[in-house]
């Protein structure tokens, strides 16, 4: 059985580019035991950019 956690990263809605750094969000999390799984990028604008992704981690549970 698997545990998930869900985090959003914000991205500039001029920019298209993520307000964060993604790339560190994944590395803390994974020392502290999760595997990335998936992203899904949430509310579209009108011209179809994302608002926002949600990083989907999980763990095995002991």
């Amino acid at each position: 059985m698997y545990d998930y956690k869900f985090v959003e990263v914000h991205v500039g809605s001029f920019t298209g580019k993520p307000k964060e750094d993604y790339q560190a969000i994944i590395r803390e999390h994974a020392l502290e035991g999760w595997r990335l799984h998936t992203f899904q990028p949430l509310p579209f604008l009108a011209g179809g950019q994302a608002l926002k992704i949600q990083l989907i981690f999980e763990k095995e549970l002991q």
